[in-house]
């Protein structure tokens, strides 16, 4: 055990923000690819849904309709996506790209509780989740991680020394 402790101390795996760095362009690229579905109906329509279920989103569609939707949603991720990504440079505009992705999940799980079918009937239902629930738990991760990210903004943006 020892012997492996030591291979992965030597890895790289413990320099310096290599968690910070590696988290943050793990939610670029995932802003970036969920911005990209957005831009096809079939993914605006496989989500609609599971949007007209959200307490905070359900307003987009009778709004703005299915493809305005998903220009809506597509743009916001991009640009979130994008904020987070010129946080590399610029801690101040990574704080506004982590506000900006709280915001998605914490809109996204909200719809968790009403997922339609969401609970798998056959195991009792609640708390047993469906997949079409299931999938929405992984915002909960992405979450975390965007606090964490605007924490680290924050007191790097600030110029506090940090503390762990």
């Amino acid at each position: 055990m020892n012997a492996l402790l030591q291979l992965l101390a030597k890895s790289g795996l413990l320099m310096k923000d290599f968690d910070y760095h590696l988290l943050r362009a793990a939610m670029v690229v995932i802003f970036a690819w969920f911005g990209y579905d957005k831009w096809f109906q079939s993914e605006i329509t496989a989500l609609a849904p599971l949007i007209t279920h959200g307490p905070l989103i359900f307003w987009t569609i009778p709004l703005l309709g299915i493809h305005g939707t998903a220009i809506l949603l597509g743009t916001a991720e991009w640009t979130f996506g994008s904020l987070l990504l010129l946080g590399f440079w610029n801690k101040k505009l990574g704080v506004l790209g982590a506000l900006g992705s709280i915001a998605t999940f914490i809109s996204t799980l909200t719809i968790l509780p009403f997922v339609p079918d969401g609970w798998d009937a056959g195991a009792g239902g609640f708390p047993a989740m469906a997949m079409n629930a299931a999938f929405l738990l992984k915002d909960l991760v992405l979450l975390v991680v965007s606090v964490y990210l605007l924490r680290e903004d924050v007191i790097r943006a600030l110029g506090l020394p940090r503390e762990r």
